[in-house]
């Protein structure tokens, strides 16, 4: 059962508010005190607080945000503030009130559902997001992934791995491995919102792997692009020795000196219509498999798994 903070005189104006938030299944805790309610944030956060913006005494309104925002694993708290409409039309600094949404009095408990439902989600969507790159997540992944199992439509479930990208961090830095790691993202948002817009997915699993997901007969042209698009910048991202000699050295696992390749980019295909999946982890798990047989070809390639129909040449 998630929990609300209701941090303020008449916020639960009505038996009707409460009954409302109550029946989807949310612990109401209400509190008036400015003490009692910083002590709950810090020893035992709820998962959302809801706020008076004057709330607390003697020139402490924002003290309940201040507790919120100083402890870094609790800042996931989503919070709503409560004004009144005078106050939002003289303007407010939103640097001040950093709040994830707010409402304005009177409200019915109907747009308060509402607004707490919206908060809830918002939070679930920031959160998810790689930080780097700012697509969606492994939450969102798992969730895009699924779908496409359950639809009437083949999709292809395409998991694209940076080849040789641990040694190129470890020799040139992870400010620049950041800059290959952005420059992978962006022409896949890019190629697939060229090609394949319409109900297809990209999301970045961490580092250098990501996952997109388009209709199958899409997977082929988009998957070529991203490849070329591919070679085409690489190069920015790679010293004129290095391009010269068509590889790097750097130290192993074990600290020896190895010679390695150049960056290059594997992308590993499974497609929903090819086999009778009931969960998304029965893709990953395939998708593992024809990952390690991709990696091991030279330069940058993509592979299809049709295992249960009749493979093509090509792949």
């Amino acid at each position: 059962m998630k929990r609300i903070l209701i941090a303020g005189e008449n916020i639960i104006s009505t038996p009707e508010h409460r009954i409302v938030l109550e029946a989807k299944g949310w612990q109401i805790l209400l509190m008036k005190n400015l003490h009692a309610a910083v002590s709950l944030i810090l020893e035992d956060p709820p998962d959302m607080l809801i706020m008076e913006k004057d709330f607390g005494e003697g020139g402490h309104a924002l003290a309940l945000l201040d507790a919120v925002k100083a402890c870094r694993q609790k800042s996931t708290i989503a919070v709503i503030l409560i004004f009144n409409e005078k106050e939002v039309l003289a303007g407010l600094d939103w640097q001040q009130y950093q709040v994830d949404d707010f409402l304005v009095r009177p409200f019915s408990p109907e747009q308060m559902r509402a607004r707490i439902q919206l908060a809830e989600a918002r939070m679930m969507r920031v959160f998810d997001n790689n930080p780097l790159s700012r697509l969606p997540g492994n939450t969102s992944i798992l969730q895009a992934i699924q779908r496409a199992i359950d639809a009437g439509e083949s999709y292809g479930v395409c998991y694209i791995d940076i080849d040789n990208f641990k040694p190129y961090n470890d020799r040139y830095g992870f400010s620049q491995g950041d800059d290959v790691i952005l420059m992978v993202a962006r022409i896949a948002v890019n190629v697939i919102d060229e090609l394949a817009r319409e109900g297809s997915f990209v999301g970045h699993v961490g580092g250098d792997d990501f996952v997109f997901i388009v209709s199958e007969d899409k997977v082929k042209p988009v998957c070529e692009r991203i490849l070329a698009n591919f070679e085409v910048v690489r190069n920015m991202f790679i010293p004129a020795a290095d391009l010269q000699a068509g590889c790097y050295r750097a130290k192993d696992r074990q600290g020896r000196e190895t010679v390695y390749g150049l960056l290059s980019l594997s992308i590993a295909v499974v497609v929903t219509g090819s086999h009778h999946f009931n969960h998304y982890g029965e893709v990953s798990a395939i998708a593992s498999e024809v990952k390690h047989f991709v990696k091991q070809k030279e330069g940058s390639n993509y592979m299809i798994d049709r295992r249960s129909l009749p493979r093509k040449s090509e792949e």
